[in-house]
């Protein structure tokens, strides 16, 4: 019996996503709770496992958009699984020293194994075009049998070498490229006269690989529609401030060694900030309000969302309850949420329901920027950089190591005072961190 492997639901807002690579091949035995393949959607990365053992037959090619609850593939659980296992693999290690000995011998004498005379300069392309190739998915079948192109001459970029339906497509439009060179290059009696027009073609055709064409992923362009819709959607404005992280540095250093032993993790300067959001949050608590159509709900919790930079763009974990953590607890949730949202692991609800955000550009060196409100919350603070400066400390200028804050808020909710007073109280709070203890 077939068993419909199907396009799994990841959240009540997603309906579709990118079949973003499959972890096994058409015709592959799998069995139950295999990983099968990676969803892209505009949020997260899902994996998808088998249901079942059998022989999987895939009916999606990587980088196909596919709706949820969409067939992707069949598992045959009347299948047996193929002989063939380690014995075999064994046996093909023993064998495979006596058949390169026995190919080195008969290119010496001009005769193979049996005898036959055979040619010392055969073709290498007829070799390889004997070689057995990954079977094709339908997608690319039907894609070859329409352009007319041949898949074993084509270089697959699938997992494996596997050929896709977009190598065969690429493939194609090569080939039509090449057939107008071919043409191009014909030499007429003009072009023998005029070889400055010659000069000028060749400069043209060079220019298109100069750039390069790659549709958006579904989280890009998720991302773009929020940034978007931040800017149009809110009266965003910025108020910055500076502040002295000596105290905090001098900390790190005294307690660093005694931190990781009991916590297992290094004590870093965002759980400083996360506190200092909290303490901030308590004391100016029109910051930790958002508007939702005519009314201003005012949340008395505190889910601080911090941004993790990854290969497939911006995510914003959320860190629940963060004035009950300590900062032991800070950190080991910030490095497993990081962890798991650049491998794609980390789950829908993780990144929703935050009240504030703290984006850190300064570990990309950025010393000033005005950070994009994430919707609904109401403000965001942005870390920078930090650099030894000259400040004057009771009139006397000295050294020390110091961060630009800002603060993008919606006007709408926060007024001027209150965002310049929440931003003074986080200043505060990172240079004297008892505050954060004491509360005052």
């Amino acid at each position: 019996m077939a068993i419909e492997v199907k396009v799994p639901s990841v959240g009540e807002s997603v309906t579709s996503g990118v079949l973003a690579s499959w972890r096994v091949k058409d015709g592959d035995y799998v069995r139950r709770d295999d990983p099968l393949f990676d969803l892209e959607t505009d949020k997260v990365t899902q994996e998808a496992v088998a249901e079942a053992d059998g022989l999987i037959a895939l009916k999606a090619d990587e980088g196909d958009e596919v709706d949820i609850g969409q067939v992707v593939a069949e598992i045959d659980d009347s299948a047996d699984e193929p002989d063939g296992g380690s014995d075999a693999g064994e046996k093909d290690e023993e064998s495979e020293p006596k058949e390169k000995e026995a190919a080195t011998k008969a290119k010496s004498t001009g005769r193979d194994k049996d005898g036959t005379e055979v040619d010392d300069n055969e073709d290498e392309d007829a070799k390889r075009e004997t070689e057995p190739r990954h079977p094709l998915s339908p997608a690319a079948r039907r894609a070859a049998e329409e352009t007319g192109v041949d898949p074993s001459r084509v270089k697959g970029s699938g997992k494996d070498g596997r050929v896709t339906k977009s190598d065969i497509l690429e493939a194609a439009e090569g080939e039509k490229d090449e057939s107008k060179s071919d043409k191009s290059e014909q030499p007429s009696q003009t072009d023998r006269e005029e070889p400055a027009a010659t000069t000028s073609a060749t400069k043209s055709d060079d220019r298109g690989d100069r750039t390069t064409r790659k549709k958006l992923s579904p989280m890009r362009r998720r991302i773009g529609e929020r940034l978007v819709a931040s800017q149009r959607d809110t009266a965003t404005l910025t108020t910055f401030n500076e502040v002295d992280l000596s105290t905090v540095k001098e900390l790190r250093a005294k307690y660093q060694d005694g931190f990781v032993k009991k916590h297992g993790v290094k004590l870093g300067f965002m759980s400083f900030f996360v506190k200092a959001a909290v303490y901030a949050l308590k004391q100016v608590p029109e910051v930790n309000c958002r508007l939702e159509e005519d009314a201003l709900i005012q949340n008395h919790f505190y889910d601080i969302a911090v941004a993790v930079s990854t290969d497939k763009g911006l995510l914003v974990p959320v860190l629940r309850d963060c004035d009950r953590l300590g900062y032991g607890e800070i950190e080991s949730t910030i490095g497993d949420l990081a962890q798991r949202a650049r491998e794609g692991k980390v789950q829908l609800d993780e990144l929703e329901g935050g009240v504030f955000t703290i984006t850190n550009g300064g570990i990309f060196g950025s010393m000033l920027s005005t950070p994009v409100i994430n919707p609904p919350q109401s403000a965001i603070l942005g870390m920078h950089s930090i650099q030894d400066r000259p400040v004057v400390i009771d009139g006397e200028i000295k050294v020390r190591p110091m961060m630009f804050l800002a603060l993008s808020y919606d006007h709408r909710v926060i007024d001027g005072r209150e965002a310049v007073t929440f931003l003074r109280k986080i200043k505060e709070a990172l240079e004297d961190p008892s505050r954060t203890l004491l509360e005052v």
